[in-house]
């Protein structure tokens, strides 16, 4: 069985920074594509961050410059360094890999205060 094991959300001052993890219990973890994202109260889930299955990296135009997103194949773990992180960071962080079938972690919630 699957599972996406999410962590390192928290409550944090505007300007802070905090790094998610997501631990993977899947095979093949270096052959799936891997993203990170998040939902605000009240609003959709939006992609945030990917690392692609071509290995190329993607952001969200309002994360560019402040959130890295990385992976450690051998630990099959996904990151997410977020730096100056700002009030409308707030929400449910959830990673998410691909490949024919498409898996979800349950959210680690990231509070972002002003």
């Amino acid at each position: 069985q699957v599972q996406l094991v999410e962590s390192g959300g928290g409550l944090v001052p505007a300007g802070g920074s905090l790094r998610l993890s997501c631990v993977a219990s899947i095979s093949g973890f270096s052959l799936y594509g891997t993203r990170w994202y998040r939902q605000a109260p009240g609003k959709q889930r939006d992609l945030v961050a990917s690392i692609n299955r071509d290995g190329s990296v993607t952001y969200a135009d309002s994360v560019k410059g402040r959130f890295v997103i990385s992976k450690d194949n051998a630990k099959k773990t996904l990151y997410l360094q977020m730096s100056s992180l700002k009030p409308e960071d707030t929400g449910v962080y959830f990673c998410n890999v691909y490949r024919m079938i498409t898996y979800w972690g349950q959210g680690t919630q990231v509070t972002v205060s002003s």
